[in-house]
């Protein structure tokens, strides 16, 4: 088993990006005033809705502001985003839609782009894919006359899409269409299931009766073959309701031939669901990254790997592989942060920052300049904080941010800005109150600040004190510039983004926050008091900063920075803190530890810890039913036959197995990655599992009897990661192999500007773009780019041959786009 699994090939898909606004949306049908329209926009793969931002009221020009980001878990072809009037009386109204096919992702990756709505038409809405089988046939009749039929085999389908959110009832319908015929024949309809299995032939005669003795071997007329096709539509039958269309694709019957056809089809839209330009919907601002990596086993990334952990040891750091990806990768942002996981998760940050850190000082010429630009140093301390510091930001803020968003009291203190009716004092008596709470949450927060960032931010000091020694407040400077400047205030003023808040905010309380966010930078800011004056460009700003008191304020944010990067180690109590991992609704099965009662589904609050898995009535409400993360056995998806559901998954624990439906195949994949990490090293965890349910006596996968038989199916093998930080070491050097490779010309430009610096002993022959780099010793470097370039190019050969050839057309893999109507 370990050996599959060392062998094993993982193909790994993400995406990551925003919905930022959309504009001049168009007309909607029913009846809402367009002046009255409320929207909300949604994303889906395929037809499975995966994210929705909130509602935005009353605009034909929304601003959404909502990042997201997502593994994706499963096959996709289209990813499509919704835009939906909300309505209070029936169902939501959709307003268009952008669809983008999976292979044109990669023309939008990385940048925004304004893209127009599409209308939604049902007969447009389409997933899945069909597997057929085509053939002629000689049929002798009676009379001695032979005739040629067309025999065509509905074997299976797959991923269809889900109706009103459960498994559809699908079936088909086999057409043989023409000039002048229209053959119709229909399977069977296949109950509760988005894969289907028909395994049903029909037969079409396609030519008339000939006399057997004249012709010993029949060949199909060369004018039927060109006009005549196949057509095959999915549909699911709606009992009572009308039948949904769910897809269709044609063949001509010119591609079989006098041969066997067995393909998969991608299902088509009917009619690829076309609109008149004079619709104008709208448009749609969206930025979005799309990224796919291909993860071989781990033992091909040691050598990159190892390379990378050297770093924080090579003198001078400028020459070390991590400092060189950062150097050619300085237009892209968040190129460092597979460099900085891969280091924290060894423990290797804390030398390297402390090496990039010193290097920028060394070029810092005033002490009032330090740390403020986009450097290395400050890319990887900000990427540190976000994924070290993610736990701290909820306790010291959430809390006080939920009652800024949910009070919802007036802030505003600009006069220009003023409703009607507005007070400007209470204004701001309640911007006051709202700073000072937030600014105490931040200031008694020390405790609860993470170790290695408190290990980071005391190197900082440190070193900005030996640069500028005669500069007494240069070593608050130092950790205030990112935990006030670029964690705090950035904190307050995006929530959402630091997942402190599940949606962007409306803007009066965006408006709020900035406000708040301004001020809290301000007090944070080490400087002094006429300076952090002068900062203010608003002169209501500078009337509000000054009903602070400027000395307890400097005080407590000199205590909390002391707290934080002292050399004083802090105590631990010696009890690790709960740390919620994930929570969110479900549908949960009744496990049936009551005899009395109905094993049905019900909604619930579902949480897990690194302690506990609980379920609840409701968010916030207490835990009816409780697991020890230690009494997990296993974690493990549940056939859809089981309970007719999509996305279920199985807690296999000491009492009767917990059976959660997630609300799509990214919550479900979600839920079961982050309960597979929490409880992977467990005592008596199973090496196999039930794939369904014991019901009537039997095991419904295997048939067993007894309710203790074991597992029919060997269990998923969890890789290794860091569950609090999320890191997969593997992926993280796989993605800084590929950034290298994507930027390979100007590892060369650097090797180049290494050789002509070393032969002239001096850059004063260097080319222009040579400057871009930082070369403290041309040999050292020269010899990192050779040791990187030999472990690429190694990586890469061992890509080539692990790599599956391109699926066969036609294959499951590779499907067949058949044409529509």
């Amino acid at each position: 088993m370990a050996e599959e699994d060392d062998a094993r090939i993982r193909i790994l898909q993400s995406l990551r990006g925003k919905i930022c606004e959309a504009k001049n949306l168009g007309p909607v049908s029913g009846p809402n005033r367009q002046r009255d329209l409320c929207t909300f926009c949604t994303i889906s793969l395929d037809q499975e809705e995966v994210f929705r931002t909130k509602v935005f009221e009353k605009s034909l020009s929304p601003f959404y502001g909502e990042d997201f980001y997502f593994e994706i878990p499963r096959p996709f072809q289209c990813l499509s985003f919704y835009v939906y009037a909300k309505s209070v009386f029936q169902r939501d109204l959709p307003v268009g839609k952008v669809s983008i096919r999976k292979d044109e992702l990669s023309k939008y990756s990385g940048k925004e782009h304004w893209f127009s709505l599409q209308p939604v038409d049902p007969n447009s809405e389409v997933q899945g894919k069909v597997h057929l089988e085509m053939r002629f046939n000689q049929l002798i009749t009676v009379t001695g006359s032979v005739c040629q039929q067309l025999l065509v085999q509905i074997i299976e389908c797959q991923g269809l899409p889900l109706i009103s959110g459960q498994n559809c009832d699908p079936y088909a319908t086999v057409s043989l269409v023409g000039p002048a015929r229209s053959d119709q024949k229909k399977t069977k309809v296949k109950k509760k299931t988005s894969n289907p299995h028909f395994e049903e032939t029909f037969s079409f005669e396609v030519t008339r009766s000939s006399s057997y003795s004249k012709k010993s071997h029949f060949q199909v007329e060369e004018e039927d073959i060109e006009k005549l096709e196949i057509k095959v539509d999915l549909w699911n039958n709606g009992n009572l309701a009308q039948d949904v269309f769910l897809g269709e694709t044609r063949v001509s019957v010119k591609r079989l031939r006098n041969d066997i056809h067995k393909a998969w089809y991608l299902l088509q839209p009917k009619g690829n669901g076309n609109k008149s330009k004079s619709d104008d919907l709208g448009s749609l601002r969206l930025k979005l990254t799309y990224i796919e990596d291909t993860v071989l086993p781990s033992a091909c990334y040691i050598p990159l790997c190892n390379l990378l952990l050297k770093s924080p040891d090579v003198k001078p750091i400028s020459a070390s592989a991590a400092h060189i990806l950062g150097d050619i990768c300085r237009e892209r942002y968040e190129a460092i942060l597979p460099v900085v996981r891969l280091l924290l998760h060894h423990n290797r940050l804390v030398p390297f920052v402390s090496a990039v850190a010193a290097l920028e000082l060394e070029n810092t010429q005033e002490a009032n300049t330090i740390f403020r630009g986009n450097s290395l140093a400050t890319r990887c301390i900000d990427d540190m904080m976000k994924i070290v510091g993610k736990n701290y930001l909820t306790v010291t803020l959430k809390p006080v941010l939920d009652e800024i968003c949910e009070s919802n009291k007036t802030c505003e203190i600009d006069p220009i800005k003023l409703k009607e009716g507005d007070n400007v004092e209470v204004n701001k008596e309640n911007l006051q109150g709202y700073v000072q709470k937030v600014f105490s949450s931040i200031t008694q927060s020390s405790a609860s600040c993470p170790p290695l960032m408190c290990d980071v931010f005391r190197s900082l000091r440190q070193m900005a004190s030996k640069r500028f020694p005669a500069d007494p407040h240069v070593q608050y400077s130092a950790v205030s510039s990112f935990v006030f400047l670029r964690l705090f205030a950035v904190a307050v003023l995006s929530p959402h983004s630091f997942q402190l808040r599940s949606h962007h905010p409306d803007p009066e309380i965006s408006r709020t926050l900035t406000l708040i966010s301004k001020t809290i930078q301000t007090l944070g800011s080490w400087g002094s008091l006429s300076k952090k004056m002068s900062s203010f460009k608003e002169t209501y700003m500078y009337d509000f900063f000054k009903s602070f008191q400027e000395d307890k304020c400097i005080e407590k944010v000199k205590k909390f920075l002391d707290e934080i990067s002292s050399n004083v180690s802090k105590e631990s109590s010696g009890v690790e803190d709960a740390v919620v991992l994930k929570e969110g609704d479900v549908q949960k099965r009744a496990q049936g530890r009551k005899r009395i009662g109905k094993k049905n589904f019900k909604k619930r609050w579902l949480r897990v810890t690194n302690r506990e898995l609980s379920y609840h009535k409701h968010r916030g409400k207490d835990a009816l039913y409780t697991i020890n993360v230690k009494n997990i056995r296993a974690v493990e998806k549940l056939d859809e036959s089981a309970f007719h559901r999509k996305n279920m998954f199985q807690v296999v624990h000491a009492e009767k197995p917990l059976y959660v439906q997630a609300g799509n195949c990214v919550e479900a994949s979600e839920w079961m990655e982050v309960l597979s990490q929490v409880s992977r090293c467990n005592e008596g965890r199973l090496s196999t599992f039930h794939p369904s349910t014991y019901s009537a006596g039997t095991w419904q996968c295997c048939k067993s009897l007894s309710d203790n038989a074991p597992g029919c199916k060997p269990c998923t093998t969890t890789m290794l990661a860091n569950l609090q930080l999320d890191i997969d070491c593997d992926r993280e050097t796989e993605r800084i192999f590929s950034l290298l490779s994507s930027n390979d010309t100007k590892l060369q430009n650097m090797e180049d500007a290494c050789a002509s610096m070393a032969v002239y002993q001096g850059p004063q022959r260097e080319q222009e773009e040579y400057s871009k780099f930082t070369i403290q010793d041309p040999k050292e470097t020269f010899h990192a780019l050779k040791q990187l370039r030999n472990i690429m190019d190694e990586l890469q050969a061992q890509h080539n041959i692990r790599s599956d050839p391109t699926a066969q057309y036609g294959s499951l893999d590779n499907p067949i786009v058949g044409k529509s109507s």
